[in-house]
């Protein structure tokens, strides 16, 4: 008897575009429909700003749902960062429609006008080791945590909106004695953004690098990386490393933070209910909540079902 095909891994693309799109809402349930019909699952936002998001699927699967994507206006040049999983890294299908694509609380910046010089990812380890250069993580401080590139600067704030107070309340200081910015995020999106605020806020001489960290670790062999640890990704897989294959890092259920070895191992650390970065921020009442979801998921687990709680609104 022939030995049985071992099962292809499913592939992951993230993707954005920034566009016009005069009536988001009515793009959204065609869009939802092509991702249900080809079996395609994870999270798309479209704005009057554009479209952002991950999916997966198999890989005919995903060409189909990326050749609709490409069909929507402005969508031809749709930039596409493909990694695998080993199995499906999401639980359901949504596609929102937001203000904004990825929020910056910003309403007068828009990348389609003015951003940062691209920075292809084989030239951006001579650009962040210049002197001249400053280099900034946009990402959120749980994000860092995790890993990022030697001396870049981690602005520790909780969120993207946060960026442009930080920037301007730290302007000068940053500033001092650099002729060149260059950032870096995970997919490049948020860079579109924070390059076209600092473009607004009169900084010219700035960077970033094209595709994101994502790009990156796969295109630069980890002899010659300068990035350090672990990259977060917003999906079951938690971190990639270089080549993206899966990281090391767990999903603290509660509060939706990686979690090492180290948290793992803590005292604080509840499968599904705590660990110790959120154990002080949530309430009694909240914990036995997340231990009744946890033990209905281990549940549904046991009889190979999906959790209810596990399928949402779309709209949600």
């Amino acid at each position: 008897m022939p030995a049985a095909k071992a099962e292809a891994a499913l592939q992951v693309a993230a993707l954005y575009r920034f566009t016009a799109f005069a009536d988001p809402e009515a793009l959204r349930a065609p869009l939802l429909a092509a991702c249900e019909a080809a079996g395609v699952r994870g999270t798309l936002l479209l704005a009057r700003e554009g479209i952002n998001g991950t999916i997966a699927g198999e890989a005919a699967a995903l060409a189909a749902v990326l050749e609709h994507i490409r069909a929507l206006p402005g969508c031809a040049d749709l930039d596409v960062k493909f990694s695998s999983a080993p199995e499906m890294p999401f639980h359901r299908t949504k596609v929102r429609v937001k203000r904004e694509i990825v929020t910056m609380g910003e309403p007068d910046i828009d990348p389609t006008l003015a951003v940062g010089h691209y920075v292809d990812p084989h030239d951006w380890n001579a650009l962040i080791a210049d002197p001249d250069t400053l280099v900034i993580d946009t990402r959120n401080d749980y994000e860092v945590a995790v890993g990022s590139f030697a001396g870049a600067v981690d602005p520790q704030t909780p969120s993207f909106r946060d960026f442009p107070a930080w920037f301007r309340t730290h302007r000068e200081e940053l500033l001092a004695g650099k002729k060149k910015v260059a950032m870096f995020c995970t997919g490049g999106i948020r860079c579109e953004k924070s390059t076209s605020f600092l473009r607004a806020e009169g900084v010219d001489a700035v960077y970033h690098l094209k595709g994101g960290i994502l790009k990156y670790l796969e295109q630069v062999p980890e002899n010659e990386s300068l990035w350090q640890g672990e990259c977060f990704v917003f999906d079951e897989r938690v971190t990639v490393r270089h080549g993206l294959g899966q990281g090391t890092f767990q999903l603290c259920r509660a509060c939706r933070r990686p979690l090492d070895a180290a948290a793992l191992a803590h005292p604080d650390f509840e499968g599904g209910v705590s660990c110790p970065a959120c154990i002080d921020e949530r309430t009694p009442e909240q914990r036995a909540g997340y231990a009744e979801r946890q033990r209905q998921e281990a549940l549904a687990k046991a009889r190979g079902e999906l959790h209810v709680g596990s399928v949402r609104s779309p709209k949600e």
